[in-house]
């Protein structure tokens, strides 16, 4: 048997994990009508319950929230209905589930938006980066600069989610802070030109991002709260000129309101780890509680990391596409199925449910 610690049990707050590997949250683009999730998501997730935690993928906290065609919601009754489907599934396979909480802000277009409006974000600056809408993809659509006065509305849609989650059986949520969406365009002065409470310094940019933390956390628990964090990250085509000071103090913010963990791409989403300076050891020695490690990572990084004490948790996101047992997998060093990069978003079964296991000579290895 494999003794490595990251196939150990971690307690997260007060859960127990079985293992300190993370399913990150992948966009599939298959929700049904209504943005509910769709028919075969319960069997997604449940056949990925093996690992420690389950991060569902990014799901809309409002109409206005949504930049991408059918990924979900859990803003009305049919959506939530259809999520409890999917939480009880991986609870029945003794699996441990958040949601992630999503609001893309200028990384959207007007054919998804309601009344084909323009998508909101910090300042009217577009965001030069491409969404999935009508079958294929496109350029995003420019944005307006939220009012003052529809503030306080983002804050109260993501407390709102946070409960409409909790209903649907989820064991918490996950505040999406990354990867160029709303909070990272407040947080960033190449989207963030404001000259209000909401822009300019390093408080002024965290503010719309600690407020939502503060106003989930009152909701639903620190306990059941976590944030995914991407400070150098271009995803979404948005920069920071200096974003070490600005992420240290939303770090700073999240440790004082007790969050359970952050959830930290270290280097450019889905690309290089050194895409830009910065000290991430500086996130982790600020926050008290879980530290989960996002992007490159594979079991030799992952445990080489783990024996550092650089990060407790490790997120492992397109590996979970194609090996439903990514646990099992690395535990018996066993090869990794490659995903079928034409099955990737949108569609049916195919190249969502239909990845075998690992064959029972390689589950013996």
């Amino acid at each position: 048997m494999n003794q490595n610690t990251l196939f150990q049990p971690y307690d997260l707050g007060p859960l127990r994990l079985a293992n300190r590997i993370v399913m990150a949250p992948l966009t599939r683009n298959r929700a049904a009508e209504g943005l509910v999730p769709g028919p075969h998501a319960a069997e997604y997730y449940a056949q990925r319950a093996t690992a420690g935690l389950i991060i569902a993928e990014a799901t809309q906290i409002s109409a206005q929230a949504q930049g991408y065609q059918d990924t979900p919601g859990v803003y009305t009754p049919e959506q939530i209905a259809g999520w409890r489907k999917v939480t009880d599934a991986v609870h029945a396979k003794g699996g441990r589930i958040f949601l992630q909480l999503w609001h893309v802000g200028r990384v959207s277009h007007v054919d998804v938006q309601p009344g084909g409006a323009a998508p909101v974000a910090p300042s009217a600056i577009a965001a030069e980066t491409k969404t999935f809408v009508n079958g294929g993809f496109v350029e995003t659509s420019t944005p307006r600069a939220l009012r003052l006065d529809e503030i306080p509305g983002i804050v109260d849609d993501f407390r709102q989610a946070a409960a409409n989650a909790i209903e649907a059986g989820f064991d918490g949520v996950e505040i999406h802070g990354a990867n160029g969406y709303l909070l990272d365009q407040f947080a960033k002065d190449g989207a963030n030109k404001r000259t209000d409470a909401y822009g300019g310094s390093v408080e002024n940019r965290a503010r719309l991002m600690l407020e939502v933390a503060q106003a989930v956390v009152a909701e639903i628990g620190a306990d059941r709260t976590g944030i995914r964090l991407s400070p150098v990250s271009p995803a979404g085509g948005v920069s920071c000129s200096d974003p070490q000071p600005q992420f240290d103090h939303i770090v700073d913010g999240v440790e004082a309101l007790g969050l359970v963990y952050i959830h930290v791409v270290e280097g450019a989403t889905g690309g290089p780890r050194d895409v830009a300076p910065f000290d991430f050891d500086s996130l982790r020695q600020r926050f008290s509680r879980t530290y989960i490690a996002n992007n490159g990572y594979d079991l030799d990084l992952a445990t080489k990391r783990l024996e550092e004490d650089k990060a407790d948790l490790f997120a492992f996101g397109r590996p979970y596409i194609a090996n439903p047992d990514l646990v099992a997998r690395m535990k018996a060093g066993a090869p990794l199925t490659k995903p079928d990069e034409s099955t990737m978003y949108g569609g049916g079964a195919e190249g969502y449910v239909d990845y075998p296991p690992m064959d029972a000579t390689a589950d013996q290895a």
